[in-house]
């Protein structure tokens, strides 16, 4: 079974910093495209960034310059680095990862965490 662990996250004031990351565990073949999303209250959930195995990466306008994503592959470990952060940025952020699987044939799933808070106070 694959899990996605998300650690970090909490509470900062305006203009500060966290840093959340996020761990795949179980039996899988390996790992495509991982993302991080988040949902603030009352809002639809949103892509934030994307980071292919190749280290390809998007950011949502809201973030760039701000945020930064990477992943380590040996790790099977995403993070995403957050700067100057504003009170907008208050959601639940979530990761998602593109799993392949080896069964009968390869096939990919994707997974999520279970999400964890961020909270920016102005």
């Amino acid at each position: 079974q694959v899990q996605l662990v998300e650690s970090g996250g909490g509470l900062v004031q305006a203009g500060g910093s966290l840093s959340v990351s996020c761990a795949v565990s179980g039996s899988f073949f390996s790992i495509n495209t991982m993302a991080w999303y988040r949902q603030a209250p009352g809002r639809q959930r949103e892509m934030v960034a994307t980071i292919t195995r190749g280290e390809n990466i998007n950011y949502a306008d809201s973030v760039k310059g701000r945020f930064t994503t990477s992943r380590d592959n040996t790790k099977n470990t995403v993070y995403l680095q957050m700067n100057s952060l504003k009170a907008e940025d208050t959601a639940v952020y979530y990761c998602k990862a593109n799993v392949v699987l080896r069964g009968p044939s390869v096939y990919t799933v994707a997974y999520w965490g279970q999400g964890t808070q961020v909270t920016v106070s102005s």
